[in-house]
């Protein structure tokens, strides 16, 4: 079992440095590092500051979804945790698994944890799809006859059946853990101002990030529509949540460096911009290890 562990770690490690030498095999080094220098302090805190507000607002989505009381606090305290082992760990998933350690240690009741943890990440992503589809108009326009612009369609029609499948005909239910969730779902359907209230809190959220995106293109010199933020930053979220890399890391920058690529954004810039993003983020996300410290050594009680 440890062995398939380290051969899979070690495929993930593959992927992110072979994306990364891909990547800078097609771009100037020193004039991402320029670039990069270019951006300056107040865009780059800005960009942190507002990373560390979605994360503010994911905790009353959190907090929303979940049956049993816990104070604000303590669950923003696990949301900076579970951002910061995110940093640096496949995908999203290692981050989602130290949350669910932690808050299990109060909830005592694994399929609860994992799915109020799975619904927040769920709508989120409802939040980040729509979003996405709405920008698909504005797309077309700008992206011509690219067959790319198909990418938000298709994520978008494989979402809804998948969706349907999981949910509509609860194909999970064979499964013993998977069929607990249901149950934690069902409560949702006699919720639905709840659901729309979580949902609405992912789109702002989700504005949040794009919004940093503009900040920190904007201190690059680089002037990227807004709409098509809409349209490219959900796909490339999509790809870099997917647990074949470490932190989505290679992944991102290529993602970046096709897709703006397609509106005339030099590999360079765009580089430059995927890492911005992703170093502001890992600065917002810093707290975090100050909370992991203080949660690792003085375990916490239910809070009632």
């Amino acid at each position: 079992m440890k062995v398939n562990k380290y051969a899979l770690f070690a495929l993930k490690l593959l992927v992110s440095a072979g994306s990364l030498y891909l990547v800078f095999s097609k771009t100037d080094v020193s004039q991402v590092a320029q670039t990069i220098r270019r951006i300056g302090p107040t865009a780059f805190l800005s960009a942190s500051f507002l990373y560390v507000c979605s994360l503010l607002g994911a905790t009353f989505r959190w907090k929303l979804l979940l049956p049993e009381r816990f104070t604000l606090r303590r669950l923003f305290s696990l949301y900076m945790i579970g951002a910061f082992f995110s940093s640096f760990l496949p995908g999203v998933i290692g981050g989602d698994a130290v949350k669910a350690y932690y808050l299990n240690k109060d909830a005592k009741k694994l399929s609860l944890t994992v799915a109020s943890i799975f619904m927040d990440r769920y709508l989120g992503y409802v939040a980040l799809i729509l979003m996405g589809i709405l920008g698909v108009p504005f797309a077309f326009g700008m992206l011509g006859d690219s067959p790319y612009r198909w990418v938000m369609p298709f994520f978008f029609t494989t979402f809804v059946i998948g969706s349907l499948l999981f949910f509509g005909l609860q194909l999970g239910r064979r499964f013993t853990f998977v069929s607990e969730f249901y149950e934690y779902f069902m409560t949702f359907k006699d919720k639905k101002p709840v659901v729309v209230k979580a949902v609405l809190i992912s789109a702002v959220i989700q504005i949040m990030g794009f919004t940093s995106v503009a900040v920190l293109a904007a201190a690059m010199g680089e002037q990227i529509p807004f709409a098509l933020l809409f349209v490219f930053l959900p796909i490339i979220i999509t790809l870099t949540t997917l647990p074949i890399s470490i932190s989505g890391i290679g992944v991102r920058e290529g993602a970046f460096v096709l897709l703006f690529g397609l509106v005339k954004v030099s590999p360079e810039s765009a580089t430059s911009l995927s890492l911005a993003w992703f170093f502001s983020s890992f600065v917002g996300s810093l707290p975090g290890l100050a909370f992991y410290i203080r949660h690792a050594n003085k375990p916490e009680v239910k809070n009632s």
